[in-house]
C-alpha cells in the first residue's frame, strides 16, 4: 500500500489538515477553527486529533509515514520549534510543535513557514514539475504579502528561516507604515486589505457606483474579488488594481534582477484577479529589467491556487521521511 502523509496549514482562524499520498493526491482534507485562545499546547493536541481523525476517515490501517507542517511565521526547521508567530496569542515562542506532535501520533513530522511551505508545493507539484531544479520566486498575495524562494530546486531558508521574505522590500520609500515596522512595504500596497481599501475609498467618493451597487454599499463585503468582478465596468477600479499590480511588477522586477529566476509564480487569493494582474506585472518586468533580456522568465499564476500551503506541507512530510 502506498505511503500517507499528513499536511497541516496552520492559520490565526483556522488549521487545514489533509490527509495524502506519495502523489500528494489528497484522500481525506477538513477545516476547523483554530481557537488561539486556548495557548499552543491545546492547539497542538487538536491538531493531533484532528489527523488521526482524518487518517481513520481514509480507513486504512497503515500508519502516516509523516506530517508536515505551515506555520505563520519564524519556526527552527531543524528542532521544528515556533520561535515567532506574530498573529497568534503568546506568539508560540520556543514551542516545540515536532516533538509534541511526533509524540502523538507516532511519525516524523517536519515545520515550515507557511508561504515558504507552499512555495515547497508549486516547486514540487505545481510548475516545478517541468524543471525540479529550476530557480523560483513565489509571492503568495492575501491579507498579507509573503514570500518564497528556490534556488536551484532547493528552498533558500537562510540562517533564520527568513529568507525569501519578498513581501517585506521596500517599494515606495516615505509609503505606508507596515506592520514590520518598515515604511512603503510591498504588503502595505499590494495586499488583498491594501486593495479593498482603495476600493472603499472610491466607492465612498461615488466613482466606483457598480461597485457600491454589487455589494450594496456594505463596505464590509469589497474584496479584490468583488473588485475584480466590477473592474471593467469601473474605470477607477480597474485603475486601483493596476496601481496595486504594478507596485507588484515593481516587486517582480527586483528579484528578476537579483536572481535571474526561471519563474515568478503569483498566488494566494489576489492572484486570482487573473490576467490584469498578471500581465500588468508581465508589462513592469519587461519594462524595468534593463540589465539581460527577460523573454525566458515566465511570470504565472500557481497551479495549486488555495491548495499550494497544504500540498507545500505534503512536500515537506515526504522530506521528512527521506531524512
Amino acid at each position: 500500500m502506498s505511503k500517507l502523509f499528513a499536511a497541516v496549514d496552520l492559520g490565526g482562524t483556522s488549521i487545514r489538515a489533509a490527509i495524502a499520498n506519495e502523489q500528494a493526491e489528497v484522500l481525506e482534507s477538513r477545516s476547523i477553527r483554530t481557537e488561539s485562545h486556548e495557548g499552543p499546547a491545546a492547539v497542538v493536541h487538536r491538531i493531533g486529533k484532528l489527523v488521526q481523525d482524518l487518517l481513520h476517515q481514509v480507513g486504512s490501517e497503515t500508519s502516516l509515514a509523516g506530517l508536515g507542517m505551515g506555520v505563520p511565521g519564524l519556526v527552527d526547521a531543524n528542532t521544528g520549534t515556533t520561535k515567532f508567530l506574530p498573529n497568534l496569542p503568546t506568539q508560540w515562542r520556543d514551542v516545540p510543535v515536532a516533538a509534541q506532535l511526533q509524540e502523538q501520533l507516532q511519525c516524523p513530522v517536519r515545520l515550515l513557514n507557511d508561504v515558504r511551505t507552499a512555495t515547497l508545493g508549486e516547486l514540487r507539484f505545481g510548475h516545478g514539475q517541468q524543471n525540479p531544479n529550476m530557480t523560483l520566486a513565489f509571492f503568495s498575495l492575501g491579507t498579507g504579502v509573503g514570500g518564497g524562494v528556490a534556488i536551484d530546486g532547493k528552498i533558500r531558508l537562510g540562517p533564520l528561516g527568513a529568507a525569501g521574505e519578498l513581501g517585506h522590500q521596500t517599494i515606495l520609500a516615505n509609503g505606508p507604515r507596515c506592520g514590520c515596522g518598515n515604511r512603503g512595504c510591498l504588503e502595505t500596497l499590494a495586499s488583498g486589505p491594501a486593495i479593498a481599501a482603495e476600493g472603499i475609498r472610491l466607492m465612498r467618493m461615488g466613482l466606483a457606483p457598480n461597485l457600491h451597487q454589487l455589494v450594496d454599499g456594505d463596505e464590509q463585503r469589497v474584496s479584490t474579488r468583488e473588485m475584480n468582478e466590477v473592474a471593467d465596468r469601473d474605470d477607477a477600479i480597474r485603475e486601483a488594481i493596476v496601481i496595486a499590480a504594478k507596485h507588484l511588477g515593481i516587486a517582480a522586477a527586483n528579484v528578476v534582477t537579483i536572481l535571474h529566476p526561471d519563474m515568478v509564480v503569483l498566488g494566494g487569493g489576489v492572484a486570482e484577479i487573473g490576467d490584469l494582474l498578471v500581465n500588468t506585472v508581465r508589462d513592469v518586468v519587461r519594462e524595468r529589467v534593463c540589465m539581460f533580456p527577460t523573454d525566458n522568465v515566465q511570470i504565472e499564476k500557481s497551479l495549486l491556487g488555495e491548495m499550494a500551503g497544504l500540498i507545500g506541507a505534503v512536500a515537506l512530510a515526504i522530506d521528512a521521511v527521506r531524512l
